[in-house]
């Protein structure tokens, strides 16, 4: 079981990690542009994760079943969730992206920041909201091919992502510049378009691996694909089951994300420097916890699969197996960071005030990793039971009950660093209560 854990949760890992990886190269673009550039990017950061996070949540209404569906030998059923299930998606990524149309100039205003980042600020928030479409069934096609049992393929393309976003940020973001290597100058063509070019880059790519990843998922899965005879049935049983998957996660992630908006604007009053580092030590955070998502996606589609072939007992064992790997790798990852937190922060920008709060806040974060995994897998494993309410009532009384009190209270007295004291006891308090409910087993079906 451990090996099947490893063999399934390796590409994802590979994939999270090739993503954060794409995050640094970008992050690190911007912020050698200059502080004000990369504050304006780490500003909305938040906001745009907020319209990630709600398109991540339609997915998993659609993805679940499709693995009990899979589990159970019910391919028909399967390949129709994947046609509605995308319909679905691509309808409601259309309102999304209306709503960041409508608000993006809106929202620097409201997190209380300089007027001097409002321009780049909206600027890449509307370009990043115009790209949702494509960022919803990237997600939605990955997770369908994942829950068929093919973690190689979606992993591969979320690599190949990272290499064509900052290959096209690369020309993008600068302008035309001269290069000298071993006495020989080279002129390097660019936009040169700065925070506009690095969004112009992310949503080219989507755009692109979107359509990868629906050409495998609908012409080439050898359980999912498109056949010519089967016909589109819009069932209410599957839409309401859906819908009850997906509600309760989807209000988790309103809730959570926008917790992250009120974070930042309880960070931005503290100046440009803080938001930058504040914006890079989460970029660099997530090489950490990144990890621990590619076991959760792991966990979701053997919990799923294992479910839906009614083999309980089996559910049991591998919901433990993969949370303890994943606080595993996590610890491990924690130490690291620690370790070399001075030369990790120093890769994206060369200001000394942005080092130095960055190094303090990364090295508080280390000590709440474990716990942080536990939440992260436990949560994959509830979401492949079709457990999904409780935890998102966990998750809004940790944010909103004790993160941010905690972080308005910490920062009038310690800056910077009191904020992400909150942060870390909020995620060993969220990590502790999601062990708890793992431990009582309520969480898997009754059988």
């Amino acid at each position: 079981m451990l090996l099947l854990i490893g063999q399934l949760s390796l590409p994802a890992i590979l994939a999270q990690i090739s993503n954060i990886i794409m995050e640094y190269i970008d992050a690190s673009m911007v912020g050698h542009l200059g502080s004000s550039e990369a504050a304006s990017i780490g500003l909305v950061a938040s906001s745009t994760w907020l319209l990630g996070c709600l398109c991540y949540a339609v997915s998993p209404g659609f993805t679940v079943q499709i693995a009990h569906a899979i589990g159970a030998k019910r391919d028909v059923r399967a390949r129709n969730l994947v046609k509605v299930g995308l319909l679905f998606g691509l309808c409601f990524s259309a309102l999304l992206t209306a709503f960041g149309i409508f608000m993006h100039d809106k929202i620097p205003g409201m997190l209380g920041a300089d007027a001097s980042l409002h321009q780049n600020a909206s600027t890449y928030f509307l370009i990043i909201a115009l790209g949702v479409p494509a960022m919803q069934l990237n997600g939605m096609a990955a997770g369908m091919l994942q829950c068929s049992g093919n973690m190689k393929l979606p992993s591969a393309l979320q690599v190949l992502a990272c290499f064509l976003d900052v290959f096209l940020n690369f020309f993008l973001i600068f302008g035309t510049r001269e290069i000298t290597i071993a006495s020989l100058t080279f002129t390097i063509p660019g936009a040169g378009l700065g925070v506009t070019g690095a969004a112009l880059g992310t949503v080219v790519t989507e755009f692109i691996i979107m359509s990868l990843m629906l050409y495998f998922l609908l012409f080439r899965s050898k359980s999912l694909r498109l056949r010519a005879k089967e016909k589109i049935c819009f069932s209410v049983k599957q839409l309401k089951k859906a819908f009850q998957i997906s509600w309760p996660i989807g209000l988790e992630q309103l809730v959570m994300c926008s917790a992250y908006v009120m974070f930042t604007a309880i960070v931005s009053p503290l100046g440009m420097a803080a938001i930058a580092a504040n914006s890079f030590a989460i970029t660099i955070e997530s090489l950490c916890y990144m990890p621990g998502y590619g076991i959760g996606s792991a966990a979701t589609t053997l919990i799923g699969q294992s479910i839906g072939a009614k083999r309980f007992d089996l559910t049991k064992t591998l919901a433990f197996l993969t949370t303890g790997m994943g606080m595993t790798v996590m610890t491990l990852m924690a130490v690291l960071m620690f370790i070399f937190a001075p030369e990790l922060i120093g890769l994206f920008t060369p200001d000394e005030e942005i080092r130095a709060f960055g190094t303090a806040i990364l090295r508080i974060e280390a000590f709440a990793e474990p716990f942080y995994a536990a939440s992260i897998v436990a949560n994959g494993v509830f979401r492949g039971a079709g457990s999904t309410f409780v935890p998102s009532i966990m998750n809004l009384v940790s944010m909103w009950v004790v993160r941010l009190p905690l972080a308005a209270f910490l920062v009038t007295k310690y800056g910077l660093r009191g904020a992400w004291m909150a942060m870390c006891f909020e995620l060993c308090f969220r990590g502790t209560i999601y062990l708890i409910r793992l431990a009582s087993k309520k969480w898997i079906p009754a059988h």
